[in-house]
């Protein structure tokens, strides 16, 4: 986790994962780029538009340029290489596309998270991230001056199609010296007896070179619910979740775990593209 993408809208939720990302960079010799989106009215059509929109568009980027200036002088990112970008772009575009540009390893990110009608039909742009990129996001929800993983939750079915992600998940875990609990949640609606859920995860870790871990199944009423439910069992540092990624009418009637989680869990969530 050499580079790592914190976006910024100078939020408090921003700045929780800027000292996450901080403490990360500071313990791997890695360093951090500040991104700030600059989402103007009309922007659809055209970033530097009509000449009358000029001086509106300078105003606001300058504003923005002082804002990142005065937040790379905070102390906790002392020591650390910190660059900044300004992006004329949808944010959760933009992210993506700089993430790309830069080679990012790591995506940190703030929420506030979302629900009822504004999780329905909005969304947050944290989780419209977390469906889009292929590389890892990490979600914090709250201030975490002592930010660290010990205890990591990596919830799935053990599926063939999650080995694609699954060898990150590890690297993952392997960095922060996290020990993996690997957990299958059992649903009346997708009931596994015991053996066969054993026998699913027994499998599944056999293609990995993984020892520090241990397996559980977990029942619930719903795979949410379980996940945050066993988390909360055993004082978990961190959730890790698969998403595939889903987009348009798939993911409006199919939904998401992995982002239901983002608006849900206050503790923080990482995600893994399939």
């Amino acid at each position: 986790m050499k580079k790592i993408l914190v976006p910024t809208d100078f939020s408090a939720n921003a700045e929780y994962a800027l000292k996450v990302a901080a403490k990360i960079a500071r313990e791997n010799d890695g360093e951090i780029i500040l991104l700030h989106m600059l989402e103007l009215p009309g922007q659809a059509s055209d970033a530097v538009g009509s000449g009358k929109d000029i001086p509106e568009i300078m105003f606001f980027k300058n504003k923005a340029i002082e804002k990142l200036e005065d937040l790379m002088d905070v102390d906790y990112l002392d020591g650390i290489p910190v660059s900044e970008a300004i992006q004329f772009e949808k944010a959760f575009e933009g992210i993506v596309s700089v993430s790309h540009k830069n080679n990012v390893d790591l995506i940190v990110m703030g929420s506030h998270g979302a629900s009822g009608f504004q999780e329905m039909f909005i969304g947050s742009n944290t989780e419209k991230v977390v469906r889009s990129s292929d590389i890892p996001v990490l979600v914090i929800k709250k201030e975490d001056a002592d930010f660290g993983v010990s205890k990591f939750v990596f919830a799935s079915d053990f599926s063939e199609e999650i080995k694609s992600s699954f060898s990150k998940v590890v690297d993952f875990a392997t960095k922060f010296k996290a020990h993996l609990n690997l957990v299958m949640i059992n649903t009346p609606n997708n009931f596994k007896s015991t053996e066969v859920a054993k026998k699913i995860m027994a499998d599944f870790i056999a293609s990995f070179n993984i020892s520090d871990y241990t397996t559980h199944i977990y029942n619930d009423t719903n795979v949410e619910k379980g996940i945050l439910n066993f988390a909360k069992s055993i004082n978990a540092d961190l959730i890790g979740m698969s998403t595939h990624g889903r987009k348009g009418i798939s993911h409006f009637f199919n939904g998401s775990i992995s982002e239901d989680l983002v608006n849900h869990a206050q503790r923080p969530v990482v995600t893994f593209k399939i």
